[in-house]
């Protein structure tokens, strides 16, 4: 072949790749993209929030599609838009169920014990099967409970004043949190009855495995099998789980993708000999393990995962790992569109997008570099899952790992060392109870070791006070067409490359610089409160005299990940505040009055006055005031009106009140 032809051939092979649509036709995908955007879309316009920024990435991606139309395109551009618009509809559907039901008021509340958390003495309970007054009502409801022997699957019954949830507004993440799982009231109750049992086998055998962990393996060690069996962490020891979330391996805790997934492997490599049929046993157990675990949405995402991968071999057609994704969360979000508000919704499916999008192209250029081709598509999953995730991350908790991708290169590979063999030892101990302790010894040591590992090691280093902003959209614009399933000449790929690096960067200075205000997260649990203040470089937490250790060490678990500047009590019994503060991680604790405390080395200093660089604190009475940017703050946890303050910070009647008058303080949600 002469040089002309072989150039003409080139050509002919370039001019048939030009005419190449930009995306595959993947019906499922475009389908996924179209009820994420019509959900997303409706919940930020819906509950507050929205900007431009916000319809960048669909955007982007339905110019990708339309580039160089083909037959197909407009076939796409059509799926994409009905699924918006059912996406939509759906939402705006779910919105108007959650609000239905009965008004708030004193009730005989019968309910079925979901799942539930002992604390110091209490139980926080999630109840379903709702009766109020006698007559059925939908949704769940969380209840506060004053024993630690309450189980899954016990009915009871009691009287109390019955709260509505309100639908989450302007950002208020407690709200939002019980918008996604469905739960529409709230109550607590001094006396309750237990009626019976209900006839549920998987929460039966959530209690029995319940009783038989707790009963047989020390408390530390049996929160943290509860936790990897049914994804239940709330009994987990504080440290431990505060370790574990800022080292970036929380998900080990709770039934994931990664669990089913093992789980489902472990079982079809069992019924090997059934051949084709093997993957139905397989499913079989992974669905019933879902359910023990109330189908949390990644067990449910890699649930269907495995369906279709199963019904693929089985029909032996070619598996497509993101038409796959695709479909799992169509039926997700038709099913269920709240739960895109959920930070497990987000970084489940935001793992396996990154694993579809940029995996293979990471292990190939791995593989260029000689290493080993188990190590190269270690490495590449594990770089496409962090760099996609990244902007979640920081949105769910307020900070990046820093030790997140090192203990992951361990941690996952290790996962099924621990927890297929406590999966065996623990269905052992309910078929056998009294060699339950036998049975759950080794499972035990591990568990202790890894405890002793985590209780020696410091892995609380993070990326914390900054804020991403307009950035994630950007970033998630960026993913799109860097992405090795986007057509794109080099040329092209890099100019659109070198645009969105000046673009993120241009939105971190303007977010963290430019106006980088200061922050206030407000909480309430019970009958406390406290509210984070955060500037660039400084962290104070402001607790009332009534607010728990626990509560405080679960509010910043999701909110800040390292050392607080001072902790800084305000209320009248300043004694009980300064033995909660003097164990949260602070370099000090301020407070009105000096107060003696022996519990703790972190110093306890007194007077009126007090600063964290940009932040100026003064004492009035028994409240406290912030000086920031030109705002005045003002943080009093009791039910006094609100005088001489721009942005007022109180307790009462039942709901934190604030009230803005001025100033440029960027953010303030209550959770």
């Amino acid at each position: 072949m002469s040089g002309t032809e072989r150039s003409e051939e080139a050509m002919s092979e370039t001019g048939r790749a030009a005419e190449l649509p930009r995306v595959n036709f993947r019906p499922f995908l475009f389908a996924a993209v179209g009820v994420l955007g019509g959900v997303f879309l409706y919940l930020r316009v819906a509950f507050g929030g929205f900007v431009p920024s916000d319809a960048l990435f669909f955007a982007l991606f339905l110019v990708l599609v339309l580039c160089r139309p083909r037959r197909g395109a407009l076939a796409a551009l059509l799926i994409v838009a009905v699924a918006a618009g059912a996406g939509a509809g759906l939402a705006h559907a779910e919105a108007r169920r959650f609000l239905s039901g009965a008004a708030e008021g004193e009730y005989a509340v019968t309910g079925t014990v979901q799942s539930v958390a002992v604390l110091h003495g209490r139980s926080s309970v999630t109840l379903v099967s709702l009766t109020l007054d006698g007559e059925p009502v939908a949704g769940k409801m969380e209840a506060e409970l004053p024993t630690e022997a309450v189980r899954p699957a016990d009915i009871l019954s009691f009287t109390a004043h019955v709260a509505r949830s309100p639908l989450p507004v302007n950002g208020d993440a407690s709200a939002r949190a019980d918008y996604a799982a469905d739960v529409r009231y709230a109550a607590a109750a001094d006396e309750f009855a237990v009626r019976g049992r209900s006839g549920d086998p998987f929460l039966r055998l959530n209690a029995a495995l319940f009783n038989a962990l707790y009963g047989n393996m020390p408390p530390d060690e049996a929160g943290v099998a509860y936790a990897l069996l049914t994804g239940n962490a709330k009994g987990m020891d504080a440290s431990f789980l505060e370790e574990s979330r800022t080292g970036g391996i929380a998900h080990a805790f709770a039934v994931s993708g990664l669990h089913i997934g093992i789980l489902y492997g472990a079982a079809a490599f069992l019924f090997r000999p059934l051949r084709r049929y093997a993957a139905l046993p397989a499913l079989a157990l992974a669905a019933g393990y879902c359910a023990l675990c109330a189908f949390t949405v990644s067990s449910v995402r890699a649930l269907i995962m495995c369906a279709v991968l199963a019904a693929h071999r089985f029909a032996g057609r070619k598996y497509d790992f993101l038409s796959s994704v695709s479909f799992a969360a169509f039926v997700t979000l038709c099913a269920a569109p709240a739960q895109l508000l959920t930070a497990g919704f987000r970084l489940s499916y935001g793992a396996v997008a990154g694993l579809a999008l940029f995996s293979g192209s990471f292990s190939r250029g791995l593989k260029k570099l000689r290493l080993p081709a188990f190590a190269a598509d270690y490495l590449a999953a594990s770089a496409a899952v962090q760099i996609f995730t990244f902007p979640i991350m920081a949105e769910a908790f307020g900070y990046v790992s820093v030790w997140g991708t090192l203990l992951n290169f361990f941690v996952i590979p290790a996962l099924p060392v621990l927890f297929l063999p406590l999966i065996v030892c623990a269905a052992l101990a309910l078929m056998f109870p009294a060699a339950a302790g036998a049975f759950l010894l080794v499972p035990g040591g591990m568990i202790a070791a890894l405890l002793y590992v985590f209780s020696a090691a410091d892995f609380s280093a993070v990326l914390a006070g900054f804020s991403l902003g307009a950035g994630a959209a950007v970033w998630f614009a960026a993913m799109l067409l860097l992405s090795c399933r986007v057509r794109l000449r080099a040329a092209v790929r890099g100019a659109a490359a070198g645009v969105l690096c000046i673009a993120f960067a241009a939105c971190m200075v303007w977010e963290n610089a430019v106006f980088a205000g200061c922050r206030i997260v407000v909480y309430e649990h019970g009958g406390g409160a406290c509210a984070l203040v955060r500037s660039r470089e400084h962290a104070v937490l402001v607790i009332d005299d009534e607010i728990t250790l626990s509560a405080c060490e679960d509010f910043l678990m999701r909110h800040y990940g390292g050392t607080l500047s001072a902790v800084a009590v305000a209320g009248e019994d300043t004694v009980r505040a300064v033995n909660v503060a003097a164990f949260l991680p602070a370099e000090e604790v301020r407070v009105r009055t000096w107060t003696e405390t022996g519990l703790c080395d972190t110093p306890v200093l007194g007077g009126t006055r007090f600063s964290a660089g940009g932040l100026f604190f003064r004492y009035e009475g028994d409240a406290l005031v912030l000086s920031a940017e030109g705002t005045l703050v003002k943080f009093d946890f009791s039910e006094e009106r609100a005088f001489g303050a721009d942005l007022y910070v109180q307790t009462g009647d039942g709901g934190l009140k604030y009230l803005l008058k001025n100033g440029i303080i960027r953010e303030i949600r209550g959770i």
